[in-house]
């Protein structure tokens, strides 16, 4: 069992595009930052109370977007501060991996300890 950090384009996989896919995670603890949410409602102009939203985020682990992750996140790694809160928000949570669809997140391999790849 692993810990791993969903990156937004993720949860909105799971939740929009290929809710099937969240069988792949199965028996691993998943973690998101409130941002991803935040930004899942907006880019998908999800109502809330959404049944299919809560039914989601039931397994995933919830990071506490507080004053030492945004201050961690203003010294980088990277010029996008969605981006860098997403980053330290995985290494917050011990994550083992950081799943995601960005090329350039990607192109960095590593955060840490934290593996970033598309795919387990």
């Amino acid at each position: 069992m692993a810990n791993i950090f969903l990156d937004t384009n993720i949860l909105i996989d799971l939740y929009e595009r290929d809710p099937a896919k969240a069988k792949e995670y199965t028996g691993h603890k998943l973690y998101i930052s409130p941002l991803s949410c935040h930004i899942l409602c907006y880019t998908e102009k999800v109502k809330i109370p959404d049944a299919k939203l809560t039914q989601l985020l039931t397994n995933i682990g919830i990071i506490d977007l507080n004053s030492e992750i945004l201050s961690r996140s203003l010294s980088g790694p990277t010029n996008d501060i969605e981006d860098n809160l997403q980053l330290h928000s995985a290494v917050r949570a011990n994550c083992e991996y950081f799943i995601t669809r960005d090329k350039l997140l990607l192109k960095m391999a590593y955060f840490g300890k934290t593996k970033i790849t598309s795919e387990m």
